[in-house]
């Protein structure tokens, strides 16, 4: 039954890479955003030994990888799984085989994080940080095309 599901894996390629494209990726989206042109060099964090923020920017990192490496497989093999016409038999299947990718594969476990302090709320997403670093660099004119409100 194993082969029989590798087999609709690879009928549903076709459509698969018509839909996503030859380099599939959640994690290649790129945004109108470039942190590096907003903020001075003074404030971008610079690469050195200790590169990420904390322990729970690595843990992220280590999941958008993971995420990348299974998003094509996972995403076939979804079709399968929902998929009207199948039979029940070929869905449980590939319900299983869904179940035996690692944990982390999953997109819904990423999360976005400040690239300062690496802080999961309150995080604009045109600047990529917290509201309350975003707060301090508008305040010293840090942050181009921002004006603090004052009255």
């Amino acid at each position: 039954m194993v082969s029989l599901v590798r087999n609709l894996l690879n009928v549903f390629t076709n459509p698969v890479r018509n839909l996503c494209g030859n380099s599939f990726s959640l994690l290649n989206r790129q945004t109108a955003f470039n942190c590096n042109a907003v903020l001075p060099a003074s404030v971008v964090p610079q690469r050195n030994k200790n590169y990420y923020t904390d322990w729970r920017m690595i843990r992220d990192v280590k999941r958008r990888k993971v995420v990348k490496e299974y998003a094509k497989l996972r995403l076939q093999i979804n079709c399968i799984r929902k998929n009207t016409l199948l039979p029940q038999e070929v869905k449980d299947i590939a319900q299983k085989e869904i179940e035996a990718l690692p944990t982390d594969s999953c997109h819904t476990k990423l999360h976005w994080r400040c690239i300062l302090t690496s802080r999961a709320r309150g995080r604009f997403k045109k600047f990529r940080m917290q509201r309350i670093i975003w707060r301090h660099f508008a305040d010293y004119n840090q942050v181009s095309g921002v004006e603090r409100a004052m009255w």
